[in-house]
């Protein structure tokens, strides 16, 4: 079976809680960021990654599941643990202590009320396997998480995270304007980890600064990720409809 046909298009959640991308775009309206969700849930989106540190995001993918009901069985629902968020200063940090980390994972269950995929958010060479990022991961299991995953940024975490022997998933950027962490992925294979990709067309950048069809252009952002060997998700951190539909079309369109 082909990298193509092992890899889905998910949804990062990233842009619908705070400020983000390319052109520091501010989230959508409630309304909006609902009609998102709807659009990517009834298109047969099934991954959906958060994270307490994307502002509202936590709070507005949650409320939208409360509204399935057991239409909710079939997605995978991800957040992560150890960047938090200040709402006053609007700003993000990191503290990956225990009882930080305990009090993150607490919340962001009250808020989506299940977590399919919980991930170490900052995840360092050093943090991947300290006894307080491990401690709460063995809590998250006590609490019925089904997988483990690292977001990470360079190779030595990756690397870090797979001797852990915890972790199912890795998450980490990868596009054509960004190649340094493609050794992750045969990395992930030689462990059995399964992948999410996150920013596959550069917070928009490949988008914005060209002249050249947007299809072409996302076809081939498309191509570039799914050329490489992995079991896993490309999420598209879109806050536009139009954008998720037209993302869907050119990954369809090239079987996957």
């Amino acid at each position: 079976m082909s990298a193509t046909h092992e890899a889905g298009l998910g949804l990062g959640l990233l842009s619908i809680g705070r400020t983000w991308g390319y052109r520091s775009e501010p989230p959508p309206s409630e309304a909006d960021a609902r009609r998102l969700l709807e659009v990517a849930f009834e298109a047969g989106i099934q991954c959906f990654d958060t994270a307490p540190a994307y502002g509202t995001s936590e709070e507005r993918f949650g409320a939208f599941l409360a509204t399935l009901g057991a239409r909710r069985e079939g997605l995978l629902v991800a957040t992560k643990l150890g960047e938090h968020w200040d709402a006053q200063t609007q700003a993000s940090f990191t503290d990956h202590s225990h009882d930080a980390l305990r009090r993150s994972l607490d919340q962001s269950l009250r808020r989506l009320g299940r977590v399919d995929l919980l991930q170490v958010h900052k995840a360092t060479a050093a943090n991947v396997g300290a006894p307080g990022v491990v401690r709460t991961l063995e809590y998250a299991r006590s609490l019925g998480i089904r997988w483990l995953g690292a977001s990470i940024s360079d190779v030595a975490a990756a690397e870090a995270a797979c001797a852990v022997g915890l972790y199912s998933h890795l998450q980490f950027p990868y596009n054509t304007l960004n190649r340094t962490l493609e050794p992750v992925f045969a990395l992930a294979s030689r462990h059995g980890l399964q992948v999410l990709i996150n920013r596959p067309f550069a917070m928009g950048q490949v988008l914005h600064d060209t002249d050249r069809p947007r299809e072409t252009v996302l076809r081939e952002s498309l191509d570039h990720v799914l050329r490489q060997p992995f079991r896993g998700w490309v999420l598209t951190g879109t806050r536009s409809t139009d954008h998720l539909r037209q993302t869907l079309a050119a990954f369809r369109s090239r079987g996957g």
